[in-house]
């Protein structure tokens, strides 16, 4: 079973900055994107960022020239440093892989982390 654990997040003053980290255990053959969400209270899921195995990368407008996600293909750990942090941008922040396949020829469309917190406040 592919299992996501973030980690990273907490409180920060507006123009801070945070990283969060996304590591992706179990019998991994190969992920396909990655990517972080975020939800903030009584607002959708939003997607924030995403990184496909190639590298390509792709940004809410909210966040661009702000935002930076990376991964370590050899660790299927994803990372996403966070500068001038806005109260704005507190919300829960979400890990997902998509399109996972495992050593043993399993295949999961989606998974998702549990979630860590990222709260922007003076």
């Amino acid at each position: 079973q592919v299992q996501l654990v973030e980690s990273g997040g907490g409180l920060v003053q507006p123009g801070g900055s945070l990283r969060l980290s996304c590591a992706a255990s179990g019998s991994i053959f190969s992920i396909n994107v990655m990517a972080w969400y975020r939800q903030a209270p009584g607002k959708q899921r939003e997607l924030v960022a995403t990184v496909t195995s190639r590298g390509r990368t792709n940004y809410a407008d909210s966040v661009k020239g702000r935002f930076t996600i990376s991964q370590v293909n050899a660790k299927n750990t994803v990372y996403l440093q966070m500068n001038s942090l806005k109260p704005e941008d507190t919300a829960g922040y979400y890990c997902n892989a998509e399109r996972v396949t495992t050593t043993r020829g399993e295949y999961e469309h989606a998974v998702w982390g549990q979630g860590t917190q990222v709260t922007v406040s003076a």
